[in-house]
């Protein structure tokens, strides 16, 4: 039976941990919620914790999985004691739509399973779930220890998590690929190329592609240049580096270290496991074998594949009074324009007008307007994107204008630490019914604004700091 101070406890130990993981999470891979079921003992009832409705609307899942259905209390490899923490049994992640999530069973939680929100435009799952794993250790050490030497520790450090999971993510991959015996190290590894990601070369950003492998694994590569081994230069020097990327600049070549020093450059023949780091400008990929593990921009590791999904824009249009057909057309228009205006490094605004008689916007106006129906327009329209101001579209797939300047009154929340091309966009929606406008700028991701909000970007949470939250039965929870 646990006590009121006890059950005090744990409610602070899970809330703690849950606001690490959403706050570290969001930085890595934008706004992001986070919630947890467990249960302390085999016989004790499920709890969950979800002060910001993640897991709303997957009920009738839940209570399949966990309530109609009790096969997860079974685990005889569970050591009733809490001590033993540290001998966690992993729990999958349950494919749940838009979420990931990871679990456990110890001596300390006898069962838990973290959540978080499945981000359309993640570069990989893993590192995310490398997150979810550390919570689960996490909430496990925390109730394995008495409350009067509970520090809080665990919310701080996942928060600032976002290295450790990457380099625990590469680890995990290094283990399966090649083995647990390797000479390369990670850390120096990833600080060196966010330093190198940071350092401009007579006022340009890096550009080209590093290449880390197992020293092991040096006779695999088709050397093209070979520096002397007693002169290579080390990596963590990091403005020599930067220097002598210039080499491999935009070609299909890589320079080439084994975690420690610049061993040469080589062709694009690579061995059976390698760490790319792809210095893309102002951003870059860190990549396994060719495939991406996350994004590295502004001296910080990050989630986004820099690809545009607007799947926020797409679920506008289908809701829209539009026919399946023209909101299709729309939609495959804006994703080009958009893709098309992020390969060029330059940023664009797009208004969707999807009222009868178009709106009048102040810009230059086309007469008669451009049928975009017709192949040969779009490529126009690309280039037209390239003027300051924005391109007027409208629901009957014509473009009315470009140039155009959004105005509108202040609104609340604008976002001062954005450009004048966004926050017109907030005011301009605002104030005009059926708008849809996209904002590409050249350095963030896209946003998605309707009716004055940034749909991709609103707040769903508004937590207090140092917040304790209530952990409710799930059969309750389940029948509210």
């Amino acid at each position: 039976m646990i006590d009121q101070s006890q059950h005090f406890f744990i409610r602070r130990c899970v809330s703690d941990i849950l606001n690490g993981l959403s706050d570290g999470l969001t930085h890595f891979s934008g706004t992001s919620r986070a919630a947890v079921i467990f249960a302390m003992q085999q016989d004790s009832p499920l709890l969950i914790c979800d002060p910001q409705n993640l897991l709303k609307g997957h009920e009738p899942i839940f209570n399949t999985l966990f309530l109609e259905n009790q096969n997860w209390r079974i685990n005889d490899k569970v050591q009733r004691d809490r001590k033993k923490f540290t001998d966690i049994i992993p729990l999958k992640d349950l494919g749940l739509a838009g979420l990931l999530s990871h679990g456990g069973y110890s001596g300390s939680v006898f069962f838990q399973h973290w959540f978080t929100e499945h981000h359309p435009d993640l570069c990989s799952t893993g590192p995310t779930e490398c997150w979810l794993e550390d919570a689960v250790w996490r909430l496990a050490y925390d109730l394995a220890n008495d409350q009067d030497i509970y520090t809080g520790i665990s919310g701080y450090f996942l928060k600032e998590f976002a290295t450790h999971a990457v380099r625990d993510y590469i680890i995990d991959q290094m283990n399966m690929l090649i083995g647990w015996d390797t000479q390369i190290r990670i850390y120096p590894v990833l600080d060196a190329i966010l330093m190198i990601s940071e350092t401009r070369e007579e006022g340009c950003w890096p550009e080209g592609r590093l290449l880390i492998i197992d020293p092991g694994m040096i006779n695999q590569l088709d050397f093209l240049v070979r520096f002397q081994e007693d002169v290579c230069p080390q990596l963590i020097n990091y403005k020599h580096v930067r220097k002598l990327l210039l080499t491999v600049e935009r070609s299909g070549r890589y320079l080439v270290s084994d975690g420690r020093a610049i061993l040469g450059i080589c062709r694009d023949t690579l061995p059976s496991f390698s760490l790319c780091a792809d210095f893309l400008g102002r951003h870059g990929f860190l990549k396994i074998n060719h495939n991406k593990v996350c994004s590295f921009a502004d001296g910080r590791f990050n989630s986004t594949n820099y690809q545009a999904r607007l799947v926020q824009l797409e679920e506008l249009l289908l809701e829209s009074h539009l026919e399946r057909s023209d909101s299709f057309f729309l939609f495959k228009t804006v994703v080009s324009l958009v893709h098309h205006s992020q390969a060029g490094k330059h940023g664009c605004t797009i208004v969707l007008d999807l009222n009868p008689t178009p709106v009048a916007i102040s810009g230059q106006s086309l007469t008669p307007p451009l049928d975009l129906r017709k192949p040969y327009m779009l490529k126009m329209v690309k280039s037209l994107a390239k003027v300051d101001g924005a391109l007027h579209i409208g629901a009957d797939q014509q473009l009315y204008g470009f140039a155009c300047l959004l105005d509108g009154r202040s609104i609340p929340g604008e976002d001062r630490a954005r450009g004048a091309r966004y926050n017109s966009a907030l005011r301009f929606t605002s104030e005009h019914a059926n708008i849809i406008v996209v904002v590409v700028s050249s350095d963030r991701p896209v946003s998605v604004i309707y009716q004055g909000v940034d749909v991709h970007s609103f707040c769903a949470w508004n937590k207090r700091a140092g917040s304790v939250y209530t952990c409710e039965r799930l059969d309750s929870w389940v029948g509210m």
